[in-house]
């Protein structure tokens, strides 16, 4: 073993802050450090994110004592410098002097040589980036296995927030470029553990949801691609309060159909009879609503029929999310039970009313917003209806 392998430490930023001994320059003995203080460390992470630069000790003035009741910042400086190398001294006592002082600055040990897998994670990231087929995909895999979590999750100074952000935008690249690659090699077991690796930091990403449910199902698990579908779209909505996009729908209507195909005719027959008592009009997505719609127009064409459309919003953008679950609830609580019900975003809502022509439409409207103003007596809401009669679909007869 060399010289230069013999001399190593190895720190870990992404994710809880850890740090080691590289002895063969890849196998890690992890090192369990004592008690330091929440600046003592702050200092230390940013010398080890810095280590291949020297640092002047404005620059470290400016970063930690930047507003300091001190009137001696630069005695502040020596003192947490003098308290960091004795922690390092603590952790790694084989280590005579790993921080040395040059004028005006602090280098690292030239001697040492310091491992950060931060650095590791971009390098492979980087490198896959020139790769292609299966160098490509196992380079990302390896650069993806390394990002533990989010960089120095435990740290909150300012000075972290751009670099942990970095690393955010670099992990999720990673994943998105492995995913496709995992899926074009129909390695499923592989892209759902990555999947649930990225949720961790971007939840709300398509791409992985997307991905998760397309994996499921060549698995031969629909049912579950359709609980990861119902898990993200609740979250969705409890974050963002929007709905999933087009293409999240598809696969799980996809993943649906394959449930239901999977039943037998008497299976069938029961699912379709399920929840056949539930009253109040029927709220689905957008996506849903279009197509009953679309249906609905071929029905008006063949009974000469009539229904309405009816754009449903609260006026006042700035209206809390409670006053758009109050005018939820009235809709489906007060509307009948072949009405239909989707939301467009946090404040609206389009209706569509079976059989209502625009007159008897606006006694219906009359109706709920009474209902809503009488249930939330305290609420300032101004809620605003806009209807359009629903035009039924012009089918060309076809001559024989």
């Amino acid at each position: 073993m060399s010289e230069d392998e013999r001399k190593a430490v190895y720190f870990e930023v992404l994710g809880s802050f850890s740090m080691g001994r590289a002895e063969d320059g890849t196998k890690k003995e992890y090192v369990i450090p004592g008690k330091a203080g929440k600046k003592v460390l702050s200092f230390l992470q940013y010398l080890i994110v810095n280590h291949t630069r020297s640092i002047s000790l404005e620059e470290l003035i400016e970063q930690f004592w930047p507003e300091t009741d001190s009137t001696d910042p630069g005695n502040a400086l020596k003192n947490m410098m003098f308290r960091t190398r004795s922690y390092l001294k603590k952790v790694f006592p084989e280590q005579k002097e790993l921080i040395r002082k040059l004028p005006g600055c602090y280098i690292w040990n030239p001697d040492v040589r310091v491992e950060v897998d931060a650095e590791q994670f971009e390098q492979k990231y980087l490198e896959a980036r020139g790769k292609k087929d299966e160098e490509h995909v196992e380079l990302l895999l390896e650069a993806v296995s390394l990002y533990k979590g989010d960089f120095l999750a435990g740290n909150d100074s300012d000075w972290t927030a751009s670099i942990r952000h970095y690393y955010q935008t670099l992990y999720l690249d990673a994943c998105k470029k492995a995913l496709s690659a995992l899926q074009e090699k129909e390695r499923w077991s592989e892209m759902i553990s990555i999947c649930e690796q990225a949720y961790e930091v971007d939840f709300s990403m398509d791409a992985f949801v997307v991905h998760h449910m397309q994996a499921l199902i060549s698995l031969g698990q629909p049912e579950k691609a359709v609980e990861r579908y119902q898990m993200f779209r609740k979250m969705l909505w409890q974050e963002y309060e929007i709905e999933p996009a087009s293409h999240v729908e598809q696969m799980h209507a996809l993943a649906s159909g394959m449930c239901q195909s999977s039943r037998d005719s008497e299976d069938i027959l029961k699912l379709v009879s399920e929840g056949a008592e539930e009253r109040g009009a029927f709220f689905c997505t957008f996506g849903v609503f279009q197509s009953i719609v679309a249906l609905e127009r071929r029905h008006l064409a063949r009974t000469k029929q009539n229904s309405t459309l009816v754009l449903v919003t609260i006026a006042d953008k700035s209206a809390p999310t409670t006053d758009a679950r109050r005018l939820q609830r009235i809709l489906l609580e007060g509307l009948r039970t072949g009405d239909l019900v989707a939301r467009l975003d946090a404040g609206s809502y389009i209706v569509m009313l079976t059989g209502a022509s625009v007159e008897s439409t606006q006694a219906v409207i009359r109706r709920v917003e009474q209902k809503f103003h009488k249930t939330y007596s305290g609420s300032d809401a101004d809620i605003r209806f806009r209807m359009s009669a629903l035009e039924p679909l012009i089918i060309q007869e076809q001559k024989i």
